[in-house]
């Protein structure tokens, strides 16, 4: 996320000033995307079965406000509300919806050490840590490539009621936790057929999901490289449909671990250019989810021409396990299967102006789609971003 000073809107503007007097910030991201293969002819509609396949486009609208509660008397305390309106060509990665998606209490205690929030929280935001390398890295097979979602963890541009906390422990470390009331794991479409304001505070069968988290957090410094590793678990209460029975039960999860370090640094004035390496891995109940494993290695370089301070390249292989269970049960119908997707992106994000992001990037795509067995694909990803 560009800081909120790479603005189209200036930060010196009397609006933007008038704003800060009263301790407010209001703050709107509009951005688009575009996916195609580029190897085969588009097929019909009732035949798409991953985004690409036909020319897909999204395209998004967020404002943001937040108010400094200072007036309230309450220090290192803040009011955060947003609202989206979102909208995709192919249903299944949207969902099309006008909607919140944040409205939060924070407060820090300690000089920080103690942050806590509360309220209605896209949480895919503030814990895991996806969105580093590259945001075409992890988009070839829609939100289903993120193990977390199918668990229920909350994510833009849906919403649910959470409580979250984080502890900045000695030496770097820290520990967070949140207790999120679950959204419904059959993705952001069914999320918004039954919460479409997003308001609604416990829609029928949602139930608590218990999001744990540790990691170790170093800053780049002129001494020092940065380096990020994180590992938690997402548990679900929800009762959720057995591929084997059909029955309903408890116990949906996610394990996941993931480490970021700088390797190279490129200008000792920027400590926080040069070039990043990276990997994940998740894992859910195979018995549950579609998605079951999901592996990912990273190259990126923050800056990678010396004039080019806002730019990143980067590199990404990623691997997606379906699960036996599900792919099995599709076989025994009859049906052709992929038994794992697996996936080699690169792109380029470029820092056309300020606040206006341009990124593009190839991803050649094996296994495409669990099911029916379709060709391989190469889909070019264009995503456009804007922030004022």
């Amino acid at each position: 996320m560009p800081p909120f000073s790479d603005s189209v809107i200036d930060l010196n503007s009397e609006f933007r000033r008038a704003l800060f007097r009263k301790g407010i910030t209001f703050r709107v991201i509009s951005g688009m995307q575009y996916t195609q293969n580029m190897l085969d002819a588009p097929v019909t509609a009732e035949a798409q079965v991953y985004a690409g396949q036909r020319p897909f486009e999204s395209s998004f609208v967020q404002p943001i406000f937040a108010a400094d509660l200072h007036q309230l008397h309450l220090a290192h305390a803040q009011l955060y509300l947003g609202g989206v309106w979102n909208w995709a060509s192919w249903n299944p990665d949207g969902p099309k919806t006008v909607q919140l998606w944040a409205l939060y209490f924070y407060k820090a205690f300690g000089e920080d050490r103690v942050e806590v929030k509360a309220g209605y929280i896209a949480n895919n935001m503030s814990f895991v840590g996806l969105f580093v390398g590259g945001s075409t890295a992890t988009g070839a097979q829609g939100v289903y490539a993120v193990l977390p979602y199918e668990a229920g963890m909350s994510y833009f541009p849906l919403t649910a009621p959470s409580a979250n906390i984080r502890i900045h422990g000695p030496k770097n470390t820290y520990v967070q936790a949140a207790a999120q009331r679950s959204i419904d794991p059959n993705g952001g479409p069914a999320e918004v057929a039954r919460n479409h304001t997003g308001f609604r505070f416990i829609p029928h069968g949602d139930k608590l999901v218990a999001i744990n988290e540790a990691g170790y957090l170093r800053a780049p410094s002129t001494t020092m490289h940065e380096v990020w590793f994180r590992a938690g678990s997402i548990n679900n209460t929800t009762p959720m449909r057995i591929e084997a029975t059909g029955q309903l039960q408890p116990g949906n999860y996610c394990a996941y671990a993931l480490m970021d370090a700088q390797v190279i640094k490129s200008d000792p004035a920027r400590p926080d250019q040069g070039l990043y390496a990276g990997g994940s891995f998740m894992t859910v109940p195979r018995t549950m989810n579609a998605y079951a494993r999901y592996y990912e290695a990273r190259l990126y370089q923050k800056a990678p021409f010396r004039s080019r301070s806002g730019d990143v390249l980067s590199a990404v292989a990623s691997r997606t396990g379906y699960s036996n269970i599900f792919t099995d049960h599709l076989v025994s119908q009859g049906k052709t299967v992929w038994r794992a997707g697996t996936t080699l992106t690169g792109s380029y994000s470029l820092r056309v102006s300020r606040g206006n992001y341009l990124s593009l990037g190839l991803s050649g795509v094996f296994g495409p789609a669990i099911s029916p067995r379709v060709p391989n694909a190469l889909n070019f990803i264009a995503n456009w971003t804007l922030f004022f």
